[in-house]
């Protein structure tokens, strides 16, 4: 299991003191740090079986910046908001974790949080 976060958030410490408080073995990833390629985030929208716009932080300063609230939300939109989120990955929706059965939470919930626990 690993875990998407920005350590300045509270949601995602909230979600690191869940995962330590049930004993799970989960990998931390600084997503700002060791930013996402394309290819990941992809991989990232089929296990949570969400579209990019769904987990776009669209209040974020670049986010208004490049007028993402305008852009559109379809099919053939999808690679540009894809290409956003690598550019900027403080656009995605945290944290966000990978469970071990392969699908993926966004985990601002302690709910969510155990939710990706139970996840076999």
């Amino acid at each position: 299991m690993e875990i998407w976060i920005n350590p300045a958030c509270s949601k995602c410490r909230s979600a690191l003191t869940v995962l330590d408080a049930e004993g799970a073995d989960y990998t931390v990833r600084r997503y700002l740090e060791d930013v996402p390629e394309e290819g990941e985030i992809r991989e990232v929208l089929e296990r949570l079986g969400l579209e990019p716009w769904d987990i776009t932080r669209t209040q974020e300063a670049a986010a208004k910046e490049l007028g993402l609230k305008e852009w559109a939300r379809d099919a053939a939109g999808r690679e540009r908001w894809i290409a956003a989120l690598a550019a900027h990955p403080e656009l995605i929706q945290r944290p966000i974790i990978t469970a071990d059965d392969g699908t993926a939470v966004v985990a601002r919930t302690e709910d969510a949080v155990r939710d990706a626990l139970s996840r076999k």
